[in-house]
């Protein structure tokens, strides 16, 4: 089964649809944007999660420390580190929190040498867009065939992000064969806001297309 992590949750009420509709992983942004939180409201958003649903916090380029402070105030199981981050980085964020790291290469027409840097690195590399002046929930998708099998990580498991939604989901995952599928905009009906029937006709095309697979 491949997995689903419903991310940029801003509202309990969201954040309590992820385990209903199956999902493994909740995130909840600190990396600004529409949907930034901090750490404080980020704990009240996650309460709503239930176990065994982890946790994910989104970050750019934040100290190791003040990584640390906000995974222990909200709890966080998982740091996924956006802007770039080296593989330096990564194992000293790793080392401060106690958490699993993601670290997100971000593709545009060609395959940036972070992906085979950070392979075997981080617990899971996330694949997004390439958008100038953005970090990620642009909506936008990379071309999948930049990324063939022989390219993808080894040691490190894949995430497909950028773009995803109940419609192109299980294209994604034909062309991509993820471990986990992350979902921001394609389940909103405003940035932030998530629609519950959205997110459920998420959920439904993964089971469905892994099914079918």
């Amino acid at each position: 089964m491949v997995e689903i992590k419903f991310c940029g949750l801003t509202r309990p009420d969201d954040a309590g649809q992820v385990a209903a509709l199956g999902g493994s992983y909740a995130g909840v942004i600190f990396a600004g944007g529409p949907r930034h939180l901090d750490a404080p409201r980020a704990a009240e958003v996650l309460a709503a999660v239930d176990r065994p649903v982890r946790r994910v916090g989104v970050f750019a380029a934040h100290p190791p420390d003040e990584i640390a402070r906000i995974v222990e105030v909200a709890r966080l199981d998982i740091v996924q580190l956006h802007g770039d981050p080296t593989p330096e980085h990564a194992d000293r964020v790793h080392a401060v929190t106690g958490a699993l790291v993601w670290t997100v290469v971000r593709i545009g027409s060609a395959l940036p040498p972070a992906l085979a840097e950070l392979d075997g690195v981080a617990e899971a590399i996330v694949v997004d867009a390439l958008v100038q002046g953005r970090l990620g929930g642009t909506g936008t998708a990379f071309d999948w065939s930049v990324l063939p099998p022989e390219a993808r990580p080894r040691r490190s498991r894949l995430v497909a992000a950028g773009g995803l939604s109940a419609e192109t989901v299980g294209a994604a995952i034909s062309a991509l064969t993820p471990h986990v599928v992350d979902v921001s905009s394609g389940v909103e009906r405003a940035p932030g806001l998530k629609d519950h029937e959205r997110m459920r006709a998420f959920a439904d095309a993964v089971r469905r297309h892994t099914v079918e697979r």
